[in-house]
């Protein structure tokens, strides 16, 4: 499978952005699909992610109440709404898929496919 993602770019705080993944090359519709995050020097760490059916979505602390992950089976599409973004959000963000069990959804050693990454700036 294939990613790539886009749609990050430059926000000012209290803005939003919707990022975007598009899927090619397998059978999108089988995969737990994810978003994470990496900071320089950080290590990459999850923020969202959205089973198969879309009926289990699960969501980092830090992000729950501001961000939407959802997925489109038929465009083999996934996406992050992201509103009420801080200066701490700015970072690179990296779109991901595989077959975690429910344990192990936040690992991204579960995921067997990245995408390219997207960089999102939210000013102050």
């Amino acid at each position: 499978v294939q990613l790539q993602a886009f749609g990050g770019g430059l926000v000012q705080a209290g803005g939003f952005l919707r990022l975007s993944c598009a899927a090619s090359g397998g059978t999108f519709s089988q995969y737990t699909v994810g978003w994470f995050r990496q900071a320089p020097g950080k290590e990459r760490e999850f923020v969202a992610a959205i089973r198969w059916s879309g009926g289990n979505l699960y969501y980092a602390d830090s992000v729950k109440g501001r961000f939407t992950i959802s997925r489109d089976n038929v465009k083999n599409t996934m996406y992050l709404q992201m509103n009420s973004l801080k200066p701490e959000d700015t970072t690179v963000y990296y779109c991901a898929a595989g077959r975690p069990i429910s344990s192990t959804v936040q690992r991204r050693e579960s995921y067997a496919y990245w995408g390219q990454g997207t960089k999102v700036t939210v000013s102050s």
